[in-house]
């Protein structure tokens, strides 16, 4: 078995107020740091075997299903 691994985020131009929210919960808690927050989703696939097509097909299922194309991004990676 492998394992895919989709992070989906907030299009760089859209408001993330969850990510905002974090941020602004921060230095309440005595964290300082952190100068910015954006809060995005992770999903975990497993498939039998890591191929071309398997990817492709993933690659689908994340543009249409995991992410809203139109204020999100996504990224598609093997986990090792």
């Amino acid at each position: 078995m492998a394992r895919i691994i989709v992070d989906v985020m907030p299009k760089a131009e859209i408001l993330d107020p969850q990510g905002k929210a974090v941020h602004g919960a921060l230095p309440r808690m005595g964290f300082n740091a952190v100068t910015d927050v954006r809060q995005g989703k992770r999903f975990e696939l497993e498939v039998e075997a890591v191929t071309d097509e398997v990817l492709a097909e993933i690659d689908k299922i994340a543009g249409t299903l995991l992410s809203n194309p139109v204020i999100e991004d996504y990224a598609v990676r093997v986990d090792a």
